[in-house]
This record gives C-alpha cells, sequence and structure tokens, in this order.
C-alpha cells in the first residue's frame, strides 16, 4: 500500500468505540497504517493522532446543537485544510451526521473517497439529504437490517455490516452481576438508564427517579441501580445505587428498565432485559423533531423489530406514573407483558447480524485503499 493517510472522525463517545474497533481491524491488517482525525481516548488507543476531542463537540438537540456551531465551522475549516494537503487517501466518518454530511462534502471536493460507517437515520428525518449522501459517500457500512436497502433504492452504496453490539464478549449470569454490583442477587432489580450526556440526565432523572420510589411502594423487594456516567449528577439518589462507568454490567443485571430511547434500546435487548422507552428534550427541539421525523417509533428495539416491542413514553407523557404503570409487570417473571417483550428481545437480536461488524467494514474500507 502506498503512503498515506487514514483520517477517521466520530464525534461522540458511542462512535469513537466504534471507530477505534474498525481502526484496530483496518491496522491489524495494514500494519503502517497512518490514521489521524477527530475521536476521544478510543480511537487515540487504537493509534490515531487526534487534530480535535469529541469532547468539544457533543451534543444533542436542535436548539443545544445551534450553541456548538462555531466550534463545529472551525473544525470543519481545519478539516478542509488539512484534506487540501493531498496525503489523506481515505477518509472514514461515524455516524454525528449533522457535522458528518458537511465533511463528506468537503472530502468529496477534495477528490477523496469516504467510508460512511453507522448511516445517519436519515430514514428517519431526513430523507431529502440521502441525494448528498449518494454524491458524495462512496461506502456506506450500515448496521440495521432495515438501511442496507433504504439507501441502495436511492443510490448510495450501501452495505449490511451488522451491529458492533454482536462484537462483545458473554458476561457472567444476572445473579453474579447483582452481587458484583453490591446487590442482592435473590431479589428483583429495576435499572435506570437515563442517558449519557448532560442535557438527558437533566431530563430524564428526576421522572425516572419518581417513577423507581413508585415501583418500591408497590414492591419493596425492588432493588434499583442507575447507570451513572463518570460526571454525571444524580441528586436526591437516596437508597437508589450508582453504578458509574459499568453500562452493560447493568443492563444485564436488570430485570426490567427505564431507558432513554436509541442505542441504548438494543443495550436492554443485548441484556434481555424488558424495558419501558423514554425521552424528554428541549420543548422547542420536540417541536421542530416532530415536524421532521417520519418514522412511528422511538426505540431502536421497535424499530428493528418493525413493531412495538416495548412501550414508549415521550415528551409530557414520561410522567413518573405512567413510568412506574408501565414497568411494573416487566418485574413480574410471570406476567405476559414480560413474557411478550422477552420473545421480542430475542428476534431483535436475531436481526442484528452475527458478529465481525467492525471487521467487516475495515474490509469496505481497503477496498477503497486498494481502489
Amino acid at each position: 500500500m502506498s503512503a498515506g493517510t487514514v483520517f477517521v472522525s466520530a464525534g461522540e463517545p458511542s462512535g469513537d468505540q466504534h471507530a477505534a474497533a474498525l481502526v484496530a481491524a483496518l491496522r491489524r491488517a495494514e500494519p503502517g497504517l497512518a490514521v489521524e482525525g477527530v475521536g476521544g481516548p478510543h480511537l487515540e488507543a487504537a493509534g490515531a493522532r487526534l487534530i480535535a476531542r469529541i469532547e468539544d463537540l457533543t451534543v444533542m438537540g436542535f436548539v443545544e446543537v445551534a450553541r456548538k456551531l462555531p466550534a463545529h465551522w472551525r473544525l470543519l475549516g481545519r478539516i478542509r485544510r488539512r484534506l487540501r494537503d493531498g496525503d489523506v487517501r481515505l477518509v472514514v466518518l461515524v455516524d454525528y451526521p449533522g457535522f458528518h454530511l458537511r465533511v463528506a462534502a468537503e472530502a468529496h471536493r477534495a477528490g477523496v473517497p469516504v467510508l460512511y460507517y453507522i448511516a445517519p437515520q436519515l430514514w428517519a428525518w431526513g430523507e431529502r439529504r440521502v441525494r448528498r449522501m449518494a454524491r458524495d459517500v462512496s461506502r456506506l457500512a450500515v448496521i440495521l437490517p432495515f438501511e442496507e436497502s433504504f439507501f441502495t433504492e436511492r443510490g448510495v452504496r450501501a452495505s449490511f455490516v451488522g451491529h458492533p453490539l454482536m462484537d462483545r464478549p458473554a458476561l457472567p449470569a444476572p445473579a453474579a452481576l447483582k452481587a458484583g454490583l453490591g446487590l442482592d442477587p435473590a431479589r428483583p432489580v429495576l435499572g435506570l438508564f437515563p442517558g449519557s450526556r448532560g442535557q438527558e440526565i437533566v431530563r430524564l432523572w428526576p421522572p425516572f427517579r419518581a417513577a423507581a420510589a413508585l415501583v418500591q411502594r408497590e414492591r419493596p423487594d425492588v432493588q434499583v441501580l442507575v447507570a451513572a456516567t463518570e460526571g454525571g449528577a444524580y441528586p436526591d439518589a437516596g437508597d437508589i445505587r450508582l453504578v458509574r462507568g459499568r453500562p452493560r454490567e447493568c443492563f444485564a443485571a436488570a430485570d426490567a428498565a427505564l431507558c432513554k430511547s436509541g442505542t441504548s434500546t438494543l443495550e436492554a435487548a443485548m441484556g434481555d432485559t424488558p424495558m419501558v422507552v423514554a425521552y424528554r428534550m428541549h420543548p422547542l427541539s420536540y417541536l421542530l423533531a416532530r415536524r421532521l421525523v417520519r418514522v412511528p417509533w422511538i426505540g431502536m428495539v421497535n424499530l428493528v423489530a418493525g413493531r412495538q416491542v416495548a412501550p414508549e413514553l415521550i415528551q409530557g407523557a414520561a410522567t413518573p406514573a405512567a413510568l412506574g404503570r408501565a414497568v411494573l409487570p416487566l418485574l413480574d417473571a410471570g406476567s405476559p407483558e414480560r413474557r411478550a417483550q422477552l420473545e421480542g428481545l430475542a428476534e431483535v437480536r436475531r436481526r442484528l447480524g452475527s458478529p465481525g461488524a467492525a471487521a467487516r467494514a475495515a474490509g469496505l474500507a481497503r477496498e477503497l485503499l486498494a481502489a
């Protein structure tokens, strides 16, 4: 392979992990490959030289994103200048569409091929932008089974590579996980998963905490844990056990969950954890989202299944009382609600494909480098 650099960009923590796995697979096949880009600790540990860090970029919601626009524009200018240097042979973009679709356009103008790994959810909110992807993206590696046909039918060279969650090693049995988290293995556990971003925690933690209190009034035997981020604040937690930095173990240890929408719901599916899906956002962001979003569900488990596997409570509907009522039957081992959801979660896992997503995406990158 001739000299040159692969430029990789990941805009948020989950993308940083997926980008790192792809880079690790790529460098196993091409040990001397130079990699640089935008990311966090995982991408850096995989051998990439970072020109910017995701901590300065990560945000969600239309109103919240507006506050970060100046930093995004400055970084886009740096990437544009870097692409003009002429030694970047491939750009790899991971998720984070608002910024990365602009980077793809800059790469296209510079004559640099683009591999986009983890497709923007244009099937949900931005079908008009698919034409831009068909023009600017050389190959698209999708991780949800229904995405391949959606993008291919609209002119994008898309390949389903499987979901990265399928690559994770097996965990111990739930009883052992409960004990390891300081819980009683003989008692049921309600897990609270209010998200990893600051604004998600601020909006979801209070109703989740209040719903957990209502559940414990009905079921005093239930233990409650929250999958906490390292820097997140969880006021008035009381006897709720805070477990920082171990969300996967928390999902697998929980008998049922209150779960933020999005990829977190697939994490719950991998842990075989029945859930109630919830989301709250800035009121103006929510009004804009209602006008743009074109899918019937927000929970990824429901989208993958093509039907409602887990109940969803959004914005004003995500009250403590409603959350508590919805999750209580999921804590009952014999309830029809729990049995039906476990069957649906098994179906979701089957649809996510076989292990090896990062390696298959790295294979697409090597094809573009060899072209």
